[in-house]
């Protein structure tokens, strides 16, 4: 798997797409699913397709683990790919309010398409992005500004109030949907990992009090809540080879 997601070759195929009540084929090409340049994942490696990156995809607390145990010839670039992850999260976060976008360039520029034009502020992809650094620095703690992102995004949404805050934004904090969503309380307990400040209390006793998402939040809330109890409990952890 790891060697197809660096080296895969250029497959194409036919994909079938429901589209005004009809079926629908489009034929798609793709290729290996990180960019070999910038040493950084791709949002999609389908070659019609513009190359850019999705924040939330970015998970160097893995790249160190294939680079110890995956194919011995790749090893430097997982090495450099956490790197390159570790420098990427301050360029693709806004400087005062740690938010980050859905969708970004590999210079970290916001990116938006005509499939999410809101790629450009923080939404649901981007509740993720936080919780992959601070899980970066709970596991191999190389980069300290990892704990700077952490301050500033939770610093950020305190401000909002630990109960209300809404859960889109622009990158500078005008807020775009008031709902407080239970998946980014999960996410934002999780940030706590890397977190100096003791304000990082209250998001892991925000996690413990809200209960399970359910309804229509139920899948992807409910998997970021499972995932922040795994992390925050101490129970996502590295497993070696024997």
């Amino acid at each position: 798997m790891l060697t197809n997601l660096r080296h895969r070759g250029v497959i194409t195929g036919q994909v079938f797409l429901r589209q005004n009540g009809t079926n629908a084929s489009q034929t798609v090409s793709a290729g290996a699913l990180f960019d070999a340049n910038h040493k950084m994942v791709l949002f999609s490696p389908s070659t019609e397709r513009a190359r850019f990156t999705d924040p939330s995809y970015h998970l160097p607390a893995f790249y160190e683990l294939w680079a110890r145990w995956g194919p011995a010839g790749d090893q430097p670039f997982w090495l450099e790919a956490a790197a390159a992850s570790r420098n990427f999260f301050p360029r693709a976060t806004d400087p005062v309010t740690g938010l980050g976008p859905d969708y970004a360039g590999f210079d970290g520029t916001p990116v938006t398409t005509g499939w999410n034009k809101g790629a450009a502020n923080f939404r649901f992809d981007a509740f993720r992005t936080a919780g992959n650094w601070s899980v970066d620095w709970s596991w191999w703690a190389k980069d300290p500004r990892e704990r700077e992102l952490s301050d500033r995004l939770q610093a950020f949404f305190e401000s909002q109030g630990m109960e209300t805050y809404g859960c889109q934004f622009t990158l500078d904090g005008k807020p775009l949907d008031p709902r407080h969503a239970q998946g980014l309380v999960a996410v934002n307990a999780v940030a706590s990992l890397a977190a100096n400040d003791p304000r990082s209390k209250k998001f892991v006793d925000a996690l413990w009090n809200t209960p399970p998402p359910d309804g229509r939040e139920r899948y992807y809330e409910g998997l970021l809540y499972m995932m922040a109890l795994l992390h925050c409990s101490g129970e996502f952890r590295i497993w070696s080879p024997e």
